[in-house]
């Protein structure tokens, strides 16, 4: 049976070594073996135990219950990420920014990161957007948590190797989702950078990275799209976010099977898309 480190199990499950190291240490979900030296070693039967508690978390399962179902002393039941949702709210209400911090950290270590954001993160700020200016006022006082957050989770990256990779804005967009996404591609192992103003006229001929991430809203016009091509032509890897990446997305899915568009991914622009209109 095969070995792998801690850092290899993390690229193949696409998970926090941090994480994994809490799910052992917290929760004992996990028993590596150990080299003569102390470093953890996974097995197969390790990586589908690790698939079966990510399968469980995307339900909403609460990592604390995942134990009992592993060991089958209950049955798995619909979860609910409200619980995390209303920890943080909680704390928001009393004022209790610290206690916020450390339920973020605390959730950082537990929970995948797009799991997190998906499913914690993002559902808050929407709850905490009405008309009522107070609570315009705690979403924004969340946001500067969050942003503290990922910088965390920036500084951290950039001790490792990893892809280097810039996250910005295009147009009008809630800024933000790029501190939201910095989290999410942090995990991913790449080592981010985050352009915090959107911009309405990017150039990015200069920066130097391995892939860009643009948040953009709405359907791209014809000046935006030409841009784009221009982009890919000077081989910059161009990963478009935000409702512009579902509408190109669904653009691209009226097209003829035919084509055979790599679109697994779709947010990941071709640039015939853009040549073609």
């Amino acid at each position: 049976m095969s070995l792998y480190s801690i850092g290899e199990v993390a690229r193949i499950c696409g998970i926090n070594p941090v994480t994994l190291r809490a799910w052992q240490r917290r929760y004992g979900l996990l028993k590596p073996q150990r080299t003569e030296g102390g470093h953890r070693l996974f097995n197969d039967d390790d990586l589908d135990t690790i698939r079966t508690i990510l399968g469980w978390i995307e339900r909403g399962i609460p990592v604390g219950q995942v134990k009992s179902l592993l060991e089958g002393k209950v049955e798995a039941l619909s979860g609910d990420w409200s619980e995390s949702e209303h920890r943080l709210l909680t704390a928001l209400q009393k004022g209790q920014n610290q206690k916020v911090r450390q339920v973020i950290t605390e959730l950082g270590r537990e929970y995948p990161a797009a799991a997190l954001v998906d499913n914690v993160f993002r559902p808050l700020r929407a709850r905490l957007n009405p008309g009522d200016h107070r609570l315009r006022t705690l979403r924004s006082l969340f946001d500067g948590l969050v942003i503290e957050h990922a910088v965390m989770c920036m500084n951290a990256a950039r001790k490792r190797p990893g892809l280097r990779a810039v996250v910005l804005g295009w147009g009008v967009i809630d800024t933000a989702e790029l501190w939201l996404e910095a989290i999410v591609r942090c995990e991913e192992g790449m080592q981010v950078e985050v352009l915090p103003a959107p911009l309405e006229d990017p150039h990015l001929e200069n920066l130097l990275c391995d892939r860009i991430y643009v948040w953009a809203e709405g359907k791209l016009t014809q000046i935006e799209r030409l841009r784009m091509a221009q982009w890919v032509e000077q081989g910059l890897t161009i990963i478009l976010l935000g409702s512009a990446s579902v509408l190109l997305a669904a653009e691209a899915g009226s097209h003829e099977e035919a084509e055979d568009v790599p679109f697994d991914d779709p947010t990941i622009v071709p640039l015939h898309k853009f040549k073609e209109k």
